[in-house]
């Protein structure tokens, strides 16, 4: 009792803080590429500070206890509302994502805590129903539609009751940069990479956690046998999610450094070309495959006919902001279309399919 006493009085001195402290190790530990959580800088000036977390730490508790994060649990991952307990959901991939990437980040004397703030946040943009809502969306409000661009929306403007929830731009960052789709596991373009290292990590992190997931929920739903994965991603990869996993993160550590001033992120030539191979079997085999894409082509005509309903129905769409906790729509702030789009960006499958069967299913009389 009496050594906690003195920590809250040490605590107290901002020199000597807990957060402090912290830094210091920071400077003492990280590689001259990771980034130091005391450099971070955030979109508005802070009312309170806090004397134990970093930045970052910070960051990942606003995340954690955000609304946003919750409601990802009842999010789908590929499988549409799956009713089997061990199929992944979009929190379980983010939960994947946040520890592949914090050990890839502490194996190269990165700044973990940027790393696991960037992955809790990367997909709270994500639709209901998966990639299926996200090209609804797509399709019916704008063809520039992404969830990378909805996350970043949800931690500045929607989060919060519309304050947002005020992240350090290095966070923002990476949540923003953490996909591009079918685009290069590792991009070269100019500007489509994260400013940090941590960031462009929790992008690899991302690929690695849903290659080895989506294997293996498609195996146990018997979208796909064992001997229809191709025989080099055995071979180069392994078996079991726990070889794969391991192979991708040591070939990344193992093959990653500094190369003309810049740290580069190398997977290595084999490993690199099973990784694109089987990623290229899973659109194929599994995201396209008639079962998935039937129910994706449900999913679509959901999303689509709860946008046009809200679309007609402004009064409803206040109604579902306030049970969401999220800002009325406000016309001196939002199109109508804009706000309709958050909303069922911001649904669960479970609450999309019950409004959607409160909205369009007649209510028997007797």
């Amino acid at each position: 009792m009496h050594q906690l006493s003195n920590i809250h009085i040490k605590s107290q001195d901002k020199d000597i803080s807990i957060k402090k402290r912290f830094q210091n190790r920071e400077k003492n530990f990280l590689s001259e590429y990771g980034t130091l959580s005391a450099s971070a800088k955030r979109q508005n000036k802070e009312e309170h500070f806090c004397h134990i977390r970093t930045p970052f730490q910070l960051d990942r508790d606003r995340i954690v206890y955000s609304n946003a994060f919750r409601r990802l649990k009842h999010k789908t991952q590929v499988f549409l509302s799956p009713l089997g307990d061990h199929y992944r959901t979009r929190l379980t991939h983010t939960l994947e994502v946040a520890e592949i990437a914090r050990n890839i980040a502490r194996a190269m004397r990165l700044n973990e805590d940027l790393a696991e703030a960037i992955s809790l946040g990367h997909d709270l943009g994500h639709t209901p129903f998966g990639h299926g809502g996200e090209t609804a969306l797509i399709e019916v409000h704008s063809a520039h539609f992404t969830h990378s661009d909805q996350s970043l929306r949800v931690v500045d403007s929607l989060e919060n009751r519309g304050k947002g929830l005020n992240l350090t731009n290095m966070v923002r960052d990476g949540i923003l940069k953490h996909s591009k789709g079918f685009g290069n596991i590792i991009p070269s373009t100019l500007g489509e990479t994260a400013i940090t290292v941590e960031g462009r990590i929790v992008r690899i992190a991302d690929i690695i956690a849903y290659l080895n997931h989506d294997l293996d929920d498609a195996l146990r739903a018997k979208v796909i046998s064992p001997s229809d994965v191709p025989d080099i991603c055995i071979k180069q990869l392994g078996k079991s999610h726990s070889q794969r996993a391991s192979c991708m993160i040591e070939q990344l550590v193992y093959n990653s450094g500094p190369e003309n001033g810049e740290f580069v992120l190398d997977m290595g030539k084999d490993t690199f070309q099973a990784m694109t191979i089987l990623r290229k079997f899973l659109y194929e085999k599994v995201y396209r495959s008639p079962v998935v894409h039937g129910e994706f082509l449900k999913a679509k005509g959901i999303i689509i006919d709860l946008y046009n309903y809200f679309m007609s129905h402004p009064d409803s769409l206040q109604s579902e902001l306030e049970k969401m906790e999220m800002a009325p729509w406000d016309v001196s702030v939002n199109t109508l279309a804009r706000s309709v789009c958050d909303i069922i960006a911001s649904m669960t499958d479970r609450y999309a399919l019950s409004l959607y069967s409160k909205i369009f299913f007649p209510n028997p009389l007797f």
